[in-house]
């Protein structure tokens, strides 16, 4: 019980800016509809109870005439008023129940729009995805987050909120109706008056506390659902793009095994589910059943000394129900309010470290404009997550036009350098000189994003920017003419692809956005030594106002550059000409020689 401040906070801080952002007004009025709709519904109910209290009369007294006017047209009953036939009433409850519906599921949309939206922004600004992601900072399947648990939260928000209204409401209303009817009774003698409403009262009071007792640990398992779920559908999406790499190695086996342990997982909680939701479905379906006959039970007595009649029984049943109904809204939708409790503990949970993340931004090394010409990284410290070094106050210059390979052994920190000069790397110091002009950034593993081929190579330019001629003109000079006629096909490119094709691609795309500024991390390591001297000479040639900084292990990439470093001990170390980057030997003395 102490967590429900905490939780209804959560759910606000969720709602609350939707209703107040540039749709507030729409939305508000949309919800203003749909409340005075599901308030009349509320109306009409209370109005049926009266019918009914006409009907069972009128078949009590054996009245024909009365009989049919209350099913078709109307009929004035005893008191002098007018009471609308069935016929009329159920068509006016349709109509607004029809449009109650579809107005409230048009508010769903707009909201779960307008909140994608927002979380998607969130996501993407100041590259929180990245730090979230590098940090796991409880946040897992973030994809699952956006896409299943907003559309549950908006729905269960606008759903159980109208009818946590509708059932205020109709207790309001039915109680002054039961209140009327059941009057007094002596009890211990003491007269109690309105007693139906007491009975309702204690009824529903006894069966919520017990509906908690049973179900409250329904919460804790639906959040686990969530998660063991989401864990199962990225390891099936993860296989499905990774299908070339497993049949290659034949792990069908292992991915199998690793599969069903994910998805025995979800069979684990959710026979806890099934459990629990027995437990309590036994519960509920027996306060229901018990529901249905309690009031009858409770007013027979009236009915039996003639002080009510059959309707009047049949009214008194109907408005207890109701009043039931509602003080017990909480036992009608428990299992429901703790998924929709599991939803909002898991969007409050990425909301948070959104922020963090975004409050973290400027993390890492300073990137500063400069109205130099060349790219300088100064007392450069780059850390891993876990606060490790992998730098100490290395430096680098990149002067226009000019080509620096970088060198060294495997885990040096070679391409943790490489994503701190492009500024996604949020763990380190230091200060990086960034000089006007375009950057393009190409790692190993290419990234074609979906959609046509021309918009592969232009990403992330607009493809409309570039004339058919020049895209075609890249994509012959990186040797992937053959796929000239197929520039307007949408696939998924980097399954219809080879590991070279795509590493092809990507310089094709160096040779159409022409930037001032490439790097390039063993972004040639797919293609055969042929390929990799033609396509470096041909970057040379096409790009020579060009800086470009290479990471590479092979030999044979050191010849197309100027200048060579070597990634040892955390610093950058300048090696002699390109013909001397061979690994350092040891000297006698146990000092490292070098060639100048």
């Amino acid at each position: 019980m102490r967590r429900i401040p905490l939780f209804l906070r959560d759910a606000w801080a969720l709602a609350r800016p939707y209703w107040n952002s540039g749709e507030r007004w729409r939305a508000r009025g949309l919800l203003a509809v749909v409340i005075l709709l599901n308030l009349a519904l509320v109306g009409m109910g209370v109005l049926l109870t009266y019918w009914q209290r006409a009907f069972y009369n009128a078949l009590e007294a054996k009245d024909f005439g009365a009989f049919t006017g209350l099913i078709l047209w109307g009929q004035t009953t005893e008191g002098g008023f007018f009471m609308p036939g069935f016929t009329l009433v159920a068509a006016v409850y349709i109509l607004v129940g029809v449009y109650a519906l579809y107005l409230q599921q048009a508010l769903q949309i707009r909201w779960r729009r307008w909140l994608t939206e927002r979380f998607l922004s969130g996501w993407l600004e100041k590259r929180a995805y990245y730090r979230i992601a590098l940090t796991d900072q409880g946040t897992d399947n973030p994809d699952q987050r956006i896409s299943d648990d907003m559309r549950l939260f908006v729905d269960d928000t606008l759903s159980l909120g109208l009818g946590l209204m509708n059932a205020v409401v109709t207790l309001v209303s039915f109680v002054v109706v039961l209140w009327g009817l059941s009057g007094p009774m002596v009890i211990f003698g003491v007269s109690v008056p309105g007693y139906m409403v007491w009975a309702a009262l204690l009824y529903s009071m006894l069966g919520t506390w017990l509906a908690h007792l049973i179900g409250r640990k329904l919460i804790g398992l639906n959040f686990l659902q969530q998660r063991v779920e989401a864990d199962f559908r990225y390891a099936l999406v993860r296989f499905r793009e990774n299908m070339e790499g497993v049949a290659l190695h034949g792990g069908e086996a292992q991915e199998q095994r690793n599969l069903l342990h994910r998805f025995g997982a979800v069979i684990q909680n959710w026979w806890g589910i099934m459990r629990a939701t027995k437990q309590l479905t036994f519960f509920t379906s027996g306060y229901g059943q018990v529901a249905v006959i309690f009031p009858i039970v409770v007013a027979a007595p009236a009915f039996f000394a003639g002080r009510i009649q059959l309707g009047g029984l049949i009214q008194t049943s109907s408005a207890f129900g109701e009043v039931q109904g509602a003080l017990s809204w909480v036992v009608s939708n428990y299992a429901r309010l703790t998924e929709w409790g599991a939803t909002v503990e898991r969007l409050a949970g990425f909301q948070r470290a959104l922020k963090a993340a975004q409050l973290a931004a400027g993390d890492g090394p300073d990137r500063v404009p400069t109205d130099g010409t060349a790219l300088r990284a100064e007392a450069l410290t780059i850390r891993l997550p876990s606060g490790r070094a992998l730098t100490h106050d290395a430096a680098l210059t990149l002067e226009p036009g000019e080509a620096v390979v970088i060198t060294g052994a495997s885990g040096s920190g070679k391409s943790t350098l490489f994503r701190a000069l492009s500024g996604i790397w949020p763990f380190g110091s230091g200060r990086i000189s960034i000089p006007a002009g375009e950057a393009l950034f190409l790692p190993q593993r290419p990234y074609l994003p979906l959609g046509t081929l021309r918009e592969v190579v232009a990403y992330p330019r607009d493809p409309a920017n570039f004339s058919e001629g020049s895209v075609a003109a890249a994509l012959e000079k990186a040797g992937l003419g053959a796929l000239l006629p197929r520039l307007d096909e949408a696939e998924a490119w980097e399954r219809r692809l080879s590991g070279g094709e795509q590493q092809r691609v990507a310089l094709a795309r160096a040779l159409l956005l022409k930037p001032r500024w490439l790097f390039l991390d063993e972004a040639t390591a797919s293609l055969d030594p042929e390929a990799e001297d033609r396509l470096y000479t041909l970057l040379r040639q096409e790009l020579p106002e060009t800086a470009i900084l290479s990471i590479a292990h092979r030999p044979a990439v050191v010849k197309h550059h100027d200048r060579t470093l070597r990634m040892q001990e955390g610093r950058l170390v300048a090696v002699g000409a390109p013909e001397e980057a061979a690994p350092e030997e040891e000297a006698p003395g146990g000092a490292a020689t070098r060639s100048r």
